[in-house]
């Protein structure tokens, strides 16, 4: 498993953030998969994804200080994919931070999750990058 981390200061206090950041907001400003179903499950929320014949579904967590969500099964691109979403008070706006791991299972994990961490990585960039636009 290789880890990847991108932070960005935002114009949005925190208040804002947990009204505006939804799973689903989060999964579509990552811009690689498409919201394609929505449920309610024991305290969590179910994103299914999908895009080009791939689909995955997401088991996302509200925590104290954002969000954590993971790949559920092996039904995905990932053998294992986890994100901790989290932002926090910074002079009149927040602080925002995604941290997540990435493994694709393959031969050669050194190689084959680096570039995957390096992909997730993008993805984690979008989202931060379309939030900051949206406030500022």
């Amino acid at each position: 498993m290789h880890e990847t981390e991108v932070a960005r200061f935002v114009p949005a206090t925190p208040p804002v953030l947990e009204r505006t950041l939804t799973p689903e907001r989060i999964v579509t400003a990552e811009g690689s998969f498409e919201v394609l179903d929505i449920e309610e499950q024991d305290g969590l929320t179910l994103i299914t994804a999908g895009a080009r014949g791939l689909q995955l579904v997401l088991h996302f967590e509200r925590t104290e200080q954002g969000w954590t969500y993971e790949q559920a099964g092996q039904a995905g691109p990932f053998d294992d994919m986890w994100t901790h979403l989290s932002w926090e008070a910074e002079n009149e706006g927040a602080r925002v931070t995604a941290t997540s791991g990435v493994s694709l299972g393959l031969p050669l994990p050194a190689i084959s999750d680096r570039i995957a961490a390096w992909k997730r990585r993008g993805e984690l960039q979008r989202l931060l990058d379309e939030l900051a636009a949206e406030f500022d």
